[in-house]
């Protein structure tokens, strides 16, 4: 473990960009919950609102951005499964609901000037496109934000595994995952403030602690594909608009101890 950030990767980002445009292509990892805002159900217009904007001033700067989100503010298919609903069931439940959350966010990045597309592992034509790789990586290179729903298309996987396939099939640099804290912790910061934050973790260490950040089969993809990860506060204003140029937000998780 080593006090670093993304900053410290010498300011340019494994595609070659500034160190005021340090990441060419990232996938945004967004939770259900992130949409919820100040309400118990649902999406938050304001809040969605909040979160465009700054997708839209990432965009407008050049960067091309894929967005992953969870359906938790919804429907959590493994609650509902602990409560004796079929798993399968559940979780399909659950991509339907990113979906929902997709449309939701495409319409607010959308009002905020940028193209956006949804895109469906589940087929509905009448309100997304079907994932197909090499059409998200065009929609991506034509400077539209490309939201990736529901999840993998399959049970038994989080949206948080979803966001590592999906960033490495478009060959993003960078996950970025929101949070509702600012960083990873030792321990859970609201129930002991002593609580040390990393700047840094290797993937061995998420994997080894079990630090409940990613969920294991994501971690490992990352791992196995050199994938970074930067876990940031969702909640403070421009923090993604920060994390994308290559600020010092939050913790980096990646390979080994930064240069």
């Amino acid at each position: 473990m080593s006090d670093a950030s993304p900053a410290a990767l010498g300011g340019v980002a494994p595609g070659g960009g500034s160190a005021e445009r340090p990441y060419r292509r990232i996938l945004l990892k967004l939770s259900g919950e992130a949409l919820l805002g100040t309400r118990q159900y649902g999406v938050d217009p304001e809040f969605c609102a909040f979160i465009a904007r700054q997708v839209a001033e990432v965009s407008r700067a050049g960067v091309e951005i894929g967005i992953v989100v969870g359906g938790g503010n919804i429907f959590r298919g493994l609650a509902a499964a602990t409560r004796g609903m079929d798993r399968a069931t559940g979780d399909y439940i659950g991509m339907l609901a990113t979906v929902m959350n997709g449309l939701a966010l495409q319409d607010a990045i959308e009002r905020a000037g940028v193209p956006t597309r949804v895109m469906s592992a589940i087929a509905m034509n009448e309100v997304a496109e079907p994932y197909i790789r090499r059409r998200a990586v065009r929609h991506l290179e034509k400077g539209r934000v490309v939201i990736l729903a529901a999840g993998t298309g399959n049970p038994y996987f989080t949206t948080d595994t979803a966001a590592a396939l999906r960033a490495v099939e478009i060959g993003a640099e960078v996950i970025l995952k929101a949070t509702k804290v600012d960083g990873v912790y030792d321990a859970d910061p609201v129930l002991h403030p002593a609580a040390r934050r990393y700047d840094h973790l290797t993937y061995a260490d998420v994997l080894r602690d079990r630090l409940q950040v990613l969920d294991a089969t994501a971690v490992s993809l990352c791992m196995e594909n050199e994938m970074p990860i930067v876990v940031f506060d969702l909640n403070r204003p421009d923090n993604i608009t920060r994390v994308a140029r290559g600020e010092r937000v939050g913790t980096l998780i990646s390979g080994g101890a930064p240069a």
